[in-house]
């Protein structure tokens, strides 16, 4: 039996949003593996010391280290607790993560080539990631897409008699949340009927940010906070256009998930997404921070209904290669 040692910010229940050490070490478990999770204590400095806790205390019978890398605080998490492991010769494996780690690649050019080129191989969980390291001339790669489990989501083809948008996202700047209410305004203001639901936690203070714009706009929407998995998966049904309103972005497995559940998929063309999706084959993609953009292209799914029909059977052909039963023998691969 393998030993894994997974490192990363296991916070899901202080109120943030399941990430992948959440989900991937439950498969593993499921699979047979021993794997032992650090940290999900809330302060940022008692979290570093109990990261590196862990990998000393494992250091005879962790196999290997998993570290999820971001590119922001997390980025020099990932540095310390890489150099501890190297210092007590770990194989560890980095888990990419985040729109802005290739940003983080040319800001930090020292401290990543000291995280990177020394691991045992950096697992990419998107193709644009993988490009982009790459470009940067790593070598020891491997890309291995984030996972859901397929036969929880029963895709439902989708009509638009009124236009009912849904957007999952922790509330972050970034993920531009306050765009999803002005478009509910530009289409109320063309006489469009139309409902909005915004799914998430908040993370920034953004959530406060965008009920006031909303007040100030004059528009009604609807406000859940954080939900279980199976909570917005059968809110979902309720619901016939998912919108992606992001700046910055990777592959988020939100999208990954509405492509499964059928919603046709509206996204913001900015990072890992034209790698997940083609435009106007399995979902539409528009330039970022544009109202009109996204209100042209809900146009286009209401106007002609049969690309909806197209766009999403092909969007969940493509998702089913994300399914777990497939992607953990990638995993096998590289931990065998």
């Amino acid at each position: 039996m393998k030993n894994l040692l997974y490192i990363g910010n296991k916070l899901k229940l202080a109120n943030k949003t399941v990430t992948t050490i959440d989900t991937l070490s439950d498969n593993f478990k499921q699979e047979g593996l021993n794997v032992i999770t650090a940290s999900s204590k809330k302060n940022i400095g008692i979290r570093l010391l109990d990261m590196l806790y862990h990998i000393y205390i494992n250091r005879n019978t962790s196999n290997y280290v998993l570290i999820d890398t971001y590119s922001t605080l997390n980025f020099y998490y990932a540095y310390l607790c890489s150099q501890l492991c190297r210092i007590l010769k770990i194989k560890y494996i980095p888990v990419l993560h985040g729109g802005q780690l290739p940003d983080r690649l040319k800001k930090s050019p020292k401290l990543s080539k000291a995280i990177f080129k020394n691991a045992h191989i950096n697992v990419a969980p998107s193709k644009y990631l993988m490009f982009n390291f790459e470009q940067a001339g790593y070598k020891n790669l491997e890309y291995i897409p984030n996972s859901i489990e397929l036969k929880n989501y029963t895709f439902k083809q989708r009509s638009i008699d009124k236009v009912k948008l849904l957007w999952v996202r922790s509330f972050s700047n970034i993920y531009n949340p306050s765009l999803a209410v002005q478009i509910l305004k530009a289409l109320n203001d063309e006489d469009i009927k139309a409902e909005l639901c915004m799914v998430g936690p908040d993370n920034d203070g953004s959530l406060n940010e965008v009920k006031d714009l909303a007040r100030v706009l004059d528009v009604d929407l609807k406000f859940t906070g954080k939900l279980s998995k199976e909570e917005w998966i059968e809110l979902s049904k309720e619901y016939n256009i998912f919108i992606n309103t992001t700046n910055v972005d990777n592959t988020p497995v939100s999208v990954i998930e509405a492509m499964a559940l059928g919603l046709p998929v509206i996204s913001t063309d900015v990072g890992g997404m034209p790698f997940l999706i083609k435009n106007g084959v399995d979902g539409l993609l528009v330039k970022p921070n544009s109202v009109e953009a996204f209100l042209f292209a809900i146009k286009t799914l209401t106007n002609t209904p049969s690309s909806i029909e197209a766009m999403t059977n092909n969007a969940r052909r493509k998702v089913e290669l994300f399914d777990w039963e497939v992607v953990k023998h990638q995993w096998f691969k590289i931990l065998s």
